[in-house]
Formats: structure tokens, C-alpha cells, sequence
């Protein structure tokens, strides 16, 4: 074996030193989880900055040739118990007092101390070179190397720094309206204590508008208590954006809310702004609880949490393949729930898991970059058992001890930082909608695969939309794909009307003694909110084409196909009469097994007349003649096929609320556009819905217009868009495709090339460059997506849970059927579950049972 000095010599020009901008990853491994504390440690490739575990290290080194790895290990140092503790090994927990994890003061706060082991290891012969050996070797080796391996430690990994390990619910941004805030000089006063709303007599929660000095009583919270919304009233009629809470106000500070902002800020000139209503700040003491202890005592509240949780209940941990718990990165738990449920699906562990080996042999240079190679360690992570071991407890030396219900588990932080990377929300620490992110984790699943099997057709089903024109009693039918079944949920048919009239009477009159009133919930029948699906919807605004005109009309929505699993959305999440989210508290009955087939559509019936293909006419003033462009569609004898040059009138206001609310701006002007100006709440209605459509933030394309889809002259194809996509792998004939079919869109092209990749790659090319079909003039419209069929029976396996007021906060746990027991995974707690809160769901997961 040759000298060590003489093997780093050879391999010096390889050994490269961090700049600012390299991505380190020396926390995970880029093929497993692996990481500095695991058995082996981490190899991280001092040319690459790749880290790889012990396992996967070889396989780097015959694909790269690269030799010279960073080899780092960390040992937990034992930890001396301390003199509090209660006997059991662990310390007794501290009550949160700080609304953040990860941090002192707040939830689950653990800190762990290492000891660490630094070497350079040389392939294939595993030539170790510590600091030591490091010194007696020439200095142009030591220089290089020492600047290597300081670089390399102490330069913030990728994992770190994409995936904070804390998150704050106290850091507060300074409001916008704080520097010049105007005050009225009204004269008011008001006195450092008595304070009552000045509409309902309220005398907790209450609010003091900065700019009048109004005292007025704060939110109504989601179970009845708080407030009666006449602070938030206050300011939508006045404009006034903020307010201070009573009984906050100590000499440190206070509690202040935008509502313009709609969030907890910070004021600097707080003191000025009270002064100017004679309250001291420096002499005022704290009589109310803050909003952060508040939302601390709600997220401690027996109720929702405890019951989905099964926290009243000693639970059997569990451990082996397909028990492996997920660490919270910081409210990632939605993402943690949607993926151990997907992995119980054979087709994500077929596509996935079960050809890892040749998806890390086809695997690009940097790994951690590749969807497909990060899906497939996730799931052999959660499908192996490798991680599923007991949370290691140094306090606890015991061996004949009760297993810990946390396990070590696999954090997910290259996957969670890859799947959300360019996400205006899932690129961020913030608790997010399970239901959304599996949408787009699936978006994701179909744009990856252009070959092979597609898992995610495993949920795909068609939706049939029959709609009936009242006056001419003529029927129009319409198919989209869809994934999710969104059921609504019909408070008018709780079972326990009585029930909940008594509480809101009990709570109404103990508003003025805050005693605690036990939560009541909605009982609401499954088959209740399968009704309020299938029962038809009246279209008051809809045009007719066979009445050249508006009219009422009557939708119902069937299906088309059942698919192989079923995904049902429970909608408990709404907006309220002032817009403001909130969430249904209610229980539903979902049973463990589900006929469908009275839903299946029908088509279109013997003897039904359809509705004439005729697009409605553009929306225009009324004193506007609309004329056709003569030589371009038409001709003088004969100008029905017309181009309006002029734009639709919009209303720019109504526009403009509904951007406000936080919807694209297209959908905006076509909520607008299609409700003929009627006002805001048509628009919204219309918003409403529609958002699940696939178009429904793509531009506004006016009926008639010559870019209306599938009308795109080939002459108007940008050559850009069409390179672009010709990059990506596909044919110039395809992209052309793509491009006529979605208006020259490029973004719409692509989702569009993407969800026919089947009738695509079916196309006969010519050596000409244009399809079979077009040189025969065809022009029959593209077949649908690939669907999968069968009866519509199902099973439940699965059902994902949230507790919390609203999508945006709260905790998701997953319950999931293993050989007949449920087990529940709450993150890195994986349990035999005793009582699953069926009734409780968010997301229920049904598979299709088989005769």
C-alpha cells in the first residue's frame, strides 16, 4: 500500500476548498438517511461536497472516480441526570411558555451534545489522515487540505440552512402603518383599567383602536368563546388598521394586530401612539393572558387535540418495515401524514422502492436534485425498517424499561427542500393544507413520469358534469379529471340540533362569567354529505346556446370512472359571511366501507337533445358595436367568425377585491367576465366554484377570439416557446401539438404535454416532421388521460386528521390500517392505535375492494 502523503498528493488537484454559494451536504446522506450520528458516520466528498453514508460511499466512488471524503462521526456524550428528575430517567417536562419548537421556552425542546471524530479517508483502500498525520506532511498538501476540511466544517449544510430546525410564532414583522399612524385628536382618555366593549358591555378581550381610542371587544374564537368581532367590525367600517390588546400593556410592550395586515406586528412608537390617549406605558402591569399564551393554552386544550391524538390512552409503540416514524422539521407534519399514507399505496412502492437500485444507477451526478432518486429514499426509508428504532434516552440505562413511543425515525429535510423548492408556500416552514400539498406532491409525480408506470394514476378518475337548460330542457355534458372527491358538509342535517342550541345557549351566558363550556360538535351523517354532493345544483346565470341567452339551469356531477383508490376530502374548512376562513367543528360518521355506484354517470340519455356547440358572445358595453375583422375569419357576405379587437369591460373594483383575497388575477377577470359584472358576490360564487378547474388561472380567452384554444395557426407559434419545449425531450410535431392546443401559453403547454404523454408517444411522425394524422388532415380532438376503471366499492385504509382553527396552524396526524390493526403516526411517534377518531378526518383514504 503506497504511503499515505504520496495517495493525497496524487489526488490533490481533487480537493477543492468551499466558496461562499456551494451547496454542503454533511447532514444527510444523498442516498439514504444516514447522517454523522449513524453507524458509519458521513463521507462527504471534498471535491463534490456530496454527503453519502458508509453504504453508499463505494457506490460514489466507482461512479466518480472521485478518492478524497471527509469522514465525520458524532457520538452523543452521556448526559448526568438531573436532581428534578421524577425517577423515571426523564426530566420532568417544562409547561411552554414560548409559542416556537425548537427553542427554550417552547415545545419539545431537546438539545443534544456530541462529541465529534474528523478524518480524511482515501479510497478504495480507506487511507485514514487525521489532523495529526496531517501536520508531518509537506505543506502544500497540509495547506490544501487543512483549508479543505476547515472549509467543509465549518460552512452551513444545505439541510440547515433550507430547513431551520426552529420555528418562532412570535417573531413579529413591523407593521407598515406604525411610522405615521394618524391619531384623532378627539380628546378621549382612557383610564388604566374598567374597561368594557363599547357596543356589549364585554370586559375581557378587548382592543383598543390606536387612531380613535375606541375600546371594542376582540374575535370570536372557533368554539364559541372570545369576543363578538366588534373590533374587527370597527375597522372594516372606519379603516382604522390598528389595535392594542387591554391588559397586555407593560412596560416591555404589547400586543398589537393589524387588520389591514391581518397579523400580530410590532409598533415602535407604541408608547407615543398610547401616550396620545394618556395611558402610561411604563406604569401599566399585565391583567390578560397575551394572544401567544392564548394560542399556547388552545394547543394544550383537552378536545379535538387530545381525542385525535389518543393522547388519554397508553399506547403500544411500534417498529419494523412500514412503522417508521418522520421527524417535524418544523411544522412539516402535513407533509409527514400525506407521505406515510402514500407509501402504503402498492403503486408508489412499486414505482419507487422496489427499483431503487437501478434509480440510483441511473441517478444524475448530484442526487440530491433528482425527484425520482429522492421519492425512492423516502420511501425505502419508511418501508425498510432501518430507521424504525426507539429514540435513543442517555438518561435511561435501563434495558428492561418500556420502549419510547418516538422513534429515531428519518427527517426529511432534502426531500421536503426539493419538492418545495420555488413554492411560495411549501419552500417555507409554515404549516400548510395536507390537501394541497398532495395535489401538488401528485403535479410532481405526473410531470417526472414520462415513461414507465405513473403512480399517481392510481387516484385519477373522470368526473361527468351533465348540465340541464331549464328552458329548452337540451343537456350538455362535460368531462374533467379530477383526484380528490371534495365532499360539503351540510350543517342543516346535524342530528343534534337540540344539542347545539343548548350549548350556544350555555355559552352565551357564561360570556359574562368566562366559565368553560364543553365543546359540542355537529353530528353530521356520511350519507348526508354524499347527498348534498349528487343533488343538482341550480345555475341561475347560465347561457344557453340553444336560447341564444341566460337562463337557469340545473348541474349534477357523477362519475365517469372509479378509480383504484378513492381520496375523499372532507370540506370542513369555508369562509365565513365576512370571507374570514374558519373551520367546521363537526363529526361525521364515515363508514369503514363505501358503495359508489349509484353515482356512476349515465352519458347522455335516448331521445336527450345537447346543446348546440355556440360559444357565448363577449361581454361589451352596450353602445360598443362589435364588427368583424373582414379578410381575416370572414368575409363581406358572410362575418359570423369575427375577432373583437376591443377588450371586454371589466369592473376594475370588483377585480380587484377578489385579487385582494388572494386569487389569480386571470380567475379574477374571468369570475367577472363570466358573471357578467353583477357584483362581487356572483364573482365569488363563481371563484368558489371553480377553483378546482385545471384552467382556472390561465388568461382569459374571449369567445370567438382567434386565440381561443385549439384554433392557433401554426404560422403564430412562437419559435421560442416551441425550442423550449423541443428541449425538454419532445418532438417539434409535439410541442406544436401542445402549443395549438392551449393558446400558445408555454406554461399551459407544458402541464398540457405533460398529461398526454400516452397519446403523445403514439404519434406517427413523418420524416417530414408532421404527424400522420395532420398530413391526412385530421383534426379530431386528443384523447383523454390514461384512467383506470372498476366498481365503485371501496374499503377504508387510511384517514389524515387536523387539529386547529384553520389549514394555515394547528397539527395533521395520520392514522393508517397495517394487517387489520390501525396504527397511528404522529410524526416520529409510531402506535397501535386504540381508539381511531374516524369521525374526526380531513382526508380519508379508500381502496378499491375486489370480488
Amino acid at each position: 500500500m503506497a504511503d499515505v502523503g504520496e495517495v493525497l498528493m496524487s489526488v490533490l488537484s481533487t480537493i477543492r476548498v468551499p466558496r461562499p454559494g456551494d451547496r454542503v451536504h454533511k447532514d444527510e446522506c444523498a442516498l439514504s438517511f444516514s447522517s454523522t450520528e449513524s453507524e458509519g458516520g458521513m463521507y462527504v466528498c471534498m471535491n463534490t461536497f456530496l454527503g453519502f453514508g458508509s453504504q453508499y460511499v463505494e457506490r460514489h466512488h466507482a461512479r466518480t472516480g472521485q478518492r478524497a471524503y471527509l469522514h465525520i462521526t458524532r457520538t452523543r456524550k452521556a448526559q448526568k441526570e438531573d436532581d428534578t428528575n421524577s425517577g423515571s430517567g426523564d426530566p420532568p417536562k417544562k409547561k411552554p411558555t414560548r409559542l416556537a419548537i425548537g427553542m427554550e421556552g417552547g415545545f419539545d425542546v431537546e438539545q443534544d451534545l456530541y462529541d465529534e471524530d474528523v478524518k480524511v479517508v482515501v479510497l478504495p483502500d480507506r487511507q485514514e489522515v487525521t489532523l495529526d498525520d496531517l501536520a508531518t506532511m509537506p505543506e502544500v498538501v497540509r495547506e490544501r487540505v487543512s483549508l479543505s476540511m476547515a472549509g467543509l466544517m465549518s460552512a452551513d449544510s444545505v439541510s440547515h440552512t433550507l430547513q431551520v430546525q426552529q420555528w418562532d410564532g412570535e417573531v413579529r414583522q413591523e407593521s407598515r402603518h406604525a411610522a405615521d399612524l394618524k391619531q384623532l385628536d378627539n380628546g378621549l382618555k382612557i383610564p388604566p383599567s374598567g374597561w368594557r366593549c363599547e357596543v356589549c358591555d364585554l370586559q375581557e378581550n378587548l382592543w383598543m383602536n390606536l387612531t380613535d381610542g375606541k375600546v371594542l371587544c376582540g374575535r370570536r374564537y372557533f368554539d364559541g368563546s372570545g369576543g363578538n368581532n366588534h373590533a374587527l367590525l370597527h375597522f372594516q367600517q372606519m379603516g382604522f388598521p390598528l389595535a392594542v390588546k387591554l391588559g397586555t400593556i407593560t412596560p416591555d410592550g404589547a400586543d398589537v394586530y393589524s387588520y389591514d395586515e391581518d397579523d400580530m406586528v410590532l409598533d415602535p412608537k407604541l408608547p407615543e401612539h398610547l401616550s396620545h390617549f394618556g395611558i402610561d406605558m411604563m406604569t401599566m402591569e399585565k391583567t390578560e393572558r397575551t394572544m401567544t399564551e392564548l394560542e399556547i393554552a388552545v394547543n394544550q386544550r383537552v378536545g379535538e387535540w387530545e381525542v385525535i391524538q389518543e393522547s388519554g390512552t397508553t399506547l403500544r409503540p411500534l417498529s419494523g418495515p412500514g412503522l417508521t416514524g418522520m421527524k417535524n422539521l418544523g411544522n412539516s407534519c402535513y407533509l409527514n401524514s400525506v407521505m406515510q399514507v402514500l407509501f402504503t399505496v402498492p403503486d408508489f412502492q412499486t414505482k419507487y422502492v422496489s427499483n431503487i437500485d437501478r434509480i440510483y444507477d441511473e441517478a444524475p451526478s448530484d442526487p440530491t436534485q433528482d425527484f425520482k432518486t429522492q421519492v425512492a429514499k423516502l420511501g425505502y426509508g419508511l418501508l425498510s425498517g432501518e430507521y424504525s428504532k426507539p429514540a435513543p434516552d442517555p438518561g435511561d440505562e435501563n434495558s428492561t424499561a418500556e420502549p419510547r413511543e418516538d422513534q429515531v425515525g428519518i427527517a426529511p429535510r432534502m426531500f421536503k427542500a426539493l419538492v418545495g423548492r420555488g413554492h411560495p408556500e411549501f419552500s417555507t416552514n409554515r404549516q400548510q393544507d395536507a390537501q394541497e400539498f398532495l395535489l401538488h406532491f401528485i403535479n410532481m409525480v405526473e410531470r417526472n413520469c414520462r415513461s414507465g408506470a405513473n403512480p399517481s394514476e392510481a387516484f385519477r378518475f373522470l368526473v361527468e358534469e351533465r348540465i340541464v337548460c331549464q328552458q329548452s330542457q337540451k343537456a350538455k355534458y362535460t368531462q374533467r379529471v379530477d383526484y380528490i372527491l371534495q365532499l360539503p358538509v351540510p350543517m342543516d342535517q346535524a342530528t343534534n340540533t337540540e344539542e347545539l342550541q343548548e350549548a350556544e345557549r350555555r355559552r352565551e351566558e357564561a360570556e359574562s362569567t368566562s366559565e368553560p363550556v364543553p365543546t359540542v360538535r355537529a353530528q353530521i351523517p356520511f350519507t348526508s354529505c354524499l347527498a348534498a354532493l349528487s343533488e343538482p345544483e341550480i345555475l341561475t346565470d347560465f347561457w344557453s346556446s340553444a336560447v341564444q341567452g341566460k337562463t337557469t339551469a340545473t348541474k349534477t356531477t357523477r362519475f365517469a370512472s372509479f378509480p383504484d383508490h378513492l381520496v375523499i376530502q372532507i370540506k370542513k374548512f369555508t369562509f365565513g359571511l365576512d370571507w374570514v376562513p374558519k373551520k367546521l367543528d363537526v363529526s361525521i360518521d364515515v363508514p369503514d366501507t363505501l358503495d359508489l355506484s349509484a353515482l356512476l354517470g349515465t352519458g347522455q340519455q335516448p331521445g336527450e337533445e345537447l346543446l348546440p356547440e355556440v360559444a357565448p358572445p363577449p361581454l361589451m358595453t352596450p353602445d360598443v358595436e362589435v364588427k368583424g375583422i373582414l379578410g381575416f375569419h370572414g368575409n363581406e357576405e358572410d362575418d359570423s367568425l369575427y375577432s373583437p379587437l376591443l377588450s371586454p369591460v371589466l369592473d376594475d373594483s370588483t377585480v380587484s377585491q377578489l385579487c385582494e383575497m388572494g386569487f389569480p388575477l386571470e380567475a379574477c377577470r374571468k369570475a367577472v367576465y363570466y358573471t357578467g359584472n353583477t357584483g362581487i358576490d356572483a364573482a365569488m360564487n363563481w371563484v368558489m366554484g371553480h377553483m378546482d378547474d385545471p384552467d382556472f388561472s390561465a388568461p382569459l380567452v374571449l369567445p370567438g377570439c382567434s386565440s381561443a384554444p385549439g384554433s392557433t395557426p401554426t404560422e403564430s407559434l412562437s419559435e421560442e416557446h416551441l425550442a423550449t419545449i423541443v428541449s425538454m425531450g419532445f418532438s417539434r410535431d409535439q410541442a406544436t401539438k401542445a402549443l395549438r392546443a392551449t393558446s400558445n401559453v408555454l406554461e399551459r403547454a407544458v402541464d398540457w404535454i405533460f398529461s398526454h404523454l400516452d397519446d403523445l408517444e403514439s404519434m406517427d411522425v413523418s420524416e417530414g416532421g408532421r404527424s400522420a394524422a395532420e398530413s391526412e388532415g385530421s383534426r379530431e380532438p386528443p384523447p383523454g388521460p390514461r384512467v383506470r376503471d372498476g366498481p365503485g366499492k371501496y374499503e377504508l385504509f387510511a384517514f389524515i386528521s387536523h387539529m386547529g382553527t384553520s389549514t394555515m396552524c394547528g397539527h395533521y396526524v395520520c392514522h393508517i390500517k397495517k394487517d387489520q390493526q390501525w396504527v397511528i403516526f404522529n410524526d416520529q411517534k409510531v402506535c397501535a392505535s386504540e381508539k381511531p377518531p374516524k369521525d374526526l378526518g380531513y382526508l380519508y383514504f379508500y381502496r378499491r375492494v375486489t370480488e
